[in-house]
C-alpha cells in the first residue's frame, strides 16, 4: 500500500519490508517526449524489460485515450495482461473514504476538527493514542501520532508466511487495538507519519456518523452516481473478478516470483485499503474529484490543503499530503493529485492534473524482493505518470 508502499516502511521485519515497498525502472524525464505517440507503450515496456512481468497504464486527457499493456498477465500460462482488468487499488481506497468523509462534514454531520472520542467512545485509548486528543481531520492527514497495525499483521514474512497467513480475518477493532501496543510516532498535530491506523479509524467514524458501514457510503455517493459499474469493495472475498493480471511478488532478492493474486486479508480487507477497480475506474473517480462533481468548492479546497510529508515517505521531492490525497510536483511545472496503493505483488499509481482534465493510471503486477529496485521501481513508475501527464 503506497503512500501504501508506507506499509512496508511500518513492517518490522526486514524481509517484509523489501516485499511491501514499490518497485521499477528509472524513466527519465521530459515534458517533451510525452506528447509524442508511443511513449506511454515505450515506458510500459521499460518497466516489463527491467523486471516486471506485467504492466498496464491508462491515459485519459482531452486528445482521447491512450492505453499501454506489456509483459503477461499470467507467468504460468503466458497470456497477456488483459485490457482495462480488474486490479487491486490498496490505499487508494483512502481517497474514497476521505471523499465520504468530507461530503458528511458539507452536510454538518460532523466536523473534521471533532475529536475522534466523539464519535468513537473509548475505541482509542492505549499506549498509542487517545482518542481525546486527535481529531478527524488529523486521521484523514496522517497527523494523529497513530502507529501502524501493518507490523503486527505480518508475523511471518516471505512466501510460507504469506501462504499460512493471507487468510487471516480481522476486525476493524482488532486492527485499531495492535496498533494501540504499540508507541506512538509523536504528540498528534505535530508531523506526519504515514499511518493505514488512521484509515481503519476513518472507516468506523463514517459508520459512527451515518449508521451504515463506510463500504455502503462509498457505495452509494461515490459508486453509483459516478457510474463506476467496476469499482468493487471486496472486505474479506480475496478473489479478484476476471479479467485480471496476476500478481507476482519476490519475498526476498534473487528469490523465486510467488504468485500472490490472492489478498493477503490481514492488510487487504477495511477502510485502509481492500478496493478493487480498473484503470478506466479511478481515473473517472480522480477526474470527478479534481473537477468538483464530488465536493462542494469549499469542501475540496479542505481536501487540498496540504502538509509536507517526511523524509522517509519515498515518493518524489516536494510531495505533499492532504486529507486522502497527495500532490506531486510535475516537471513540466503544477503538480498532480492522487493516491497510489500497493500490496503483496502490485502497485498501482494515479495521477490527476488538478483541473481534473487528465488523469493516468499505471499498474505493475509484480515486485522485487530488494529494497533498492522497490525504489527504483516507484521511480519509474511516477516518472511515467510525470510523463504522461506533462505531454497532455
Amino acid at each position: 500500500m503506497q503512500t501504501t508502499r508506507r506499509r512496508a516502511v511500518r513492517t518490522a521485519a526486514a524481509a517484509c519490508a523489501a516485499a511491501l515497498l514499490a518497485v521499477l525502472v528509472p524513466a527519465g524525464s521530459g515534458a517533451a517526449a510525452a506528447g509524442r505517440p508511443g511513449t506511454l507503450q515505450r515506458d510500459a515496456d521499460a518497466l516489463h524489460e527491467a523486471g516486471v512481468t506485467g504492466v498496464s497504464a491508462r491515459l485519459d486527457a482531452p486528445h482521447g485515450v491512450r492505453t499501454a499493456r506489456s509483459g503477461v498477465g499470467d507467468l504460468r500460462t503466458g497470456r497477456p495482461v488483459p485490457p482495462n482488468g480488474y486490479v487491486r487499488i490498496g490505499s487508494t481506497t483512502k481517497a474514497f473514504v476521505a471523499t465520504v468523509l468530507l461530503q458528511l462534514t458539507g452536510e454538518g454531520r460532523l466536523s473534521l476538527d471533532d475529536p475522534v472520542e466523539r464519535w468513537l467512545p473509548g475505541a482509542v485509548r492505549g499506549r498509542g493514542g487517545d482518542g481525546r486528543r486527535i481529531t478527524v481531520r488529523q486521521l484523514l492527514q496522517h497527523t494523529s501520532g497513530l502507529p501502524d497495525y501493518i507490523a503486527d499483521v505480518v508475523p511471518e514474512p516471505g512466501a510460507a508466511g504469506y501462504r499460512k497467513n493471507r487468510w487471516t480475518t480481522h476486525t476493524s477493532e482488532q486492527r485499531v487495538a495492535f496498533a494501540l501496543r504499540r508507541p506512538p510516532l509523536f504528540e498528534p498535530g505535530t508531523a506526519w507519519g504515514y499511518s493505514n491506523t488512521n484509515y481503519v479509524l476513518a472507516g468506523m467514524v463514517v459508520e459512527a456518523v451515518t449508521g451504515h458501514p463506510w463500504e455502503e457510503e462509498v457505495r452509494g455517493r461515490i459508486l453509483r452516481p459516478l457510474r463506476l459499474t467496476r469499482t468493487l469493495v471486496p472486505g474479506d472475498d480475496p478473489l479478484l473478478p476476471r479479467p485480471h493480471a496476476r500478481n507476482h511478488q519476490q519475498f526476498e532478492p534473487g528469490g523465486p516470483m510467488v504468485d500472490t493474486t490472492v489478498a493477503y486479508l490481514p492488510f487487504d480487507g477495511d477502510a485502509d485499503g481492500t478496493m478493487v477497480g480498473t484503470a478506466a475506474d479511478v481515473n473517472r473517480f480522480f477526474s470527478a474529484l479534481l473537477r468538483g462533481e464530488l465536493l462542494a468548492p469549499d469542501r475540496l479546497a479542505e481536501m487540498q490543503r496540504t502538509v509536507p510529508v517526511s523524509d522517509d515517505h519515498g515518493g518524489p521531492p516536494g510531495t505533499r499530503y492532504g486529507l486522502g490525497i497527495s500532490r506531486t510536483p510535475l516537471s513540466c511545472g503544477g503538480g498532480y493529485w492522487g493516491h497510489g496503493g500497493s500490496g503483496f505483488g502490485y502497485v498501482v499509481q494515479p495521477g490527476v492534473t488538478a483541473d481534473g482534465r487528465s488523469a493516468v493510471t499505471v499498474v505493475a503486477h509484480s515486485r522485487p524482493g530488494d529494497a533498492a529496485g522497490s525504489a527504483r521501481q516507484f521511480r519509474g513508475v511516477t516518472d511515467m505518470v510525470d510523463r504522461a501527464l506533462c505531454g497532455t
